[in-house]
């Protein structure tokens, strides 16, 4: 491994970023990935995983003061930040539809939010634009280090990159709002090194355990800063040192990747939307899919086979082992089962949240089609990736007919975004479940406009105190 201190450069860097430094289209992106997140984590506080996060913080912290204490989104929860951290980093995971960093495979948002608004909310002196800008170096953060591990590295070792490299985002952003100085920052990186983990045994058996990966994240950067800012010590060539974490953690880390091009490239702006309520594997498929079936308006029983190729990096994670991947049991099963993503796709023109359910996943028409799907790799596909995540479908009919399509930028992307409308309209899908239209129609507003202060917002995003009854 190089000499280049690799850490302090990276530190020191971001250490310094300013929103009044950042491009427009940088602080719009902050803006855009904030509203998608408080959409997957007002909906995700609803699922079981979420609840029983909730229910464990409310023992452990059972009263708190309503002074300088965090909200969990969905709720009338209020505790301390770096357990709404948590809380809110495993909700906001918890529906398989938070943002996706595609150069490292890792999900971004769904913990520089949770470290972002838990803080923010607390220090009333925190600025909107303060807010965006830590979140924009912890996005940087995390997606260098992501990218310089490389995801095909952390998953052949068994390790989920949205842990493993997101403490370390989560604590850059912690550091920039808790107002660390630079040697304190590198500290804390040095000791969010100790957090990292996340492992990716939960696809065996559909385990909830990916769920609280950016929860924990989030948590352990917060936990980290505050270490640090009281005068503990962490190692400051964490990521290139002997027995540091690109050495302990890949096989064949790119270090030059952590710096190269730093204040040129922001990562915020190479990091996806998903429509689609599952893997990010599974997005580019199911986008062919749906056009094919839509454009010739094709029906189940029509269908003969439907051949996927599916990228090298998401094969074990959603194409092995066949046995699983072909006859999912949960709904964990599902959101990593292209079989059954594709076929959801092709059975109800569509994949969202409301697909990805048990009724589905025991549905007969649905396995009928699942077992149609044939699965292969594609060298093609693989001749861009990671910078494109494309797909190739072909869908063989009854009658004989062939239809193919080719998705190079999977709906989402940055080179195929959803517009702020579309945004908004799956806020607004995913929120109102949870709260009054008028409230979310509210959110929408406040987060489109950057003078809102970020503790007015977290106040907007919880639900009313229950009424116990009589």
């Amino acid at each position: 491994m190089s000499q280049a201190n690799y850490t302090a450069e990276l530190t020191s860097f971001l250490h310094q970023v300013q929103a009044v430094h950042l491009p427009p289209e940088v602080m719009d992106r902050a803006r855009y990935f904030l509203l998608d997140y408080l959409a997957v984590a007002i909906r995700g506080s609803q699922e079981d995983s979420a609840k029983a996060v909730q229910r464990m913080i409310q023992k452990m912290v059972p009263a708190m003061p309503q002074n300088s204490v965090a909200t969990v989104w969905g709720t009338d929860i209020r505790t301390l930040p770096a357990f709404a951290a948590f809380a809110n980093g495993t909700a906001s995971h918890g529906i398989e539809q938070d943002d996706t960093h595609s150069g490292g495979s890792i999900h971004l948002g769904t913990t520089m939010y949770s470290v972002a608004l838990a803080l923010a909310e607390a220090g009333e002196h925190i600025t909107f634009d303060d807010l965006l800008a830590a979140v924009v170096a912890g996005y940087e953060a995390s997606a260098r280090i992501a990218m310089a591990v490389q995801p095909q590295e952390q998953y052949s070792l068994g390790f989920h990159p949205t842990q493993t490299c997101g403490v370390f985002g989560a604590v850059i952003t912690a550091a920039k709002l808790l107002g660390l100085n630079q040697e304190q920052t590198l500290h804390a990186m040095g000791i969010a090194g100790s957090m990292a983990a996340g492992s990716m045994e939960f696809l065996a058996e559909g385990a909830w355990t990916k769920r609280i990966h950016p929860g924990l994240a989030a948590q352990n950067g917060i936990q980290a800063a505050m270490l640090a800012a009281e005068g503990f010590t962490g190692p400051k060539r964490i990521l290139e040192g002997r027995d540091g974490f690109l050495h302990a953690y890949s096989r064949n880390a790119i270090a030059a990747r952590l710096t190269a091009n730093l204040g040129v490239t922001w990562e915020i702006l190479a990091t996806a939307v998903k429509p689609h309520s599952c893997c990010r594997y599974m997005q580019g498929p199911i986008d062919a899919v749906l056009d094919i079936v839509r454009q010739n308006r094709l029906k189940p029983e029509q269908i003969r086979t439907i051949e996927i190729a599916v990228l090298q990096a998401g094969w074990n994670i959603v194409c092995e082992p066949a046995q699983q991947k072909y006859h999912p049991q949960s709904v964990v099963d599902a959101q990593f089962s292209m079989p059954f993503g594709a076929a959801v796709a092709a059975v109800e023109g569509a994949a969202g949240l409301d697909q990805f359910t048990l009724p589905y996943i025991q549905s007969p028409a649905v396995r009928a089609v699942m077992q149609k799907v044939q699965l292969v790799q594609n060298d093609e596909i693989e001749k861009t990736f990671p910078r494109e995540w494309p797909a190739r479908v072909v869908i063989q009919t009854e009658s004989g007919d062939k239809h193919e399509r080719f998705v190079r930028h999977p709906k989402g992307d940055p080179e195929n975004p959803l517009s702020w409308d579309e945004l908004a309209a799956k806020f607004l899908a995913l929120s109102k479940p949870v709260l009054p239209p008028s409230q979310c129609a509210e959110i929408v507003k406040q987060v489109r406009n950057r003078e809102t202060p970020p503790s007015k917002l977290a106040r907007i995003c919880a639900a009313e105190p229950t009424v116990p009854a009589h």
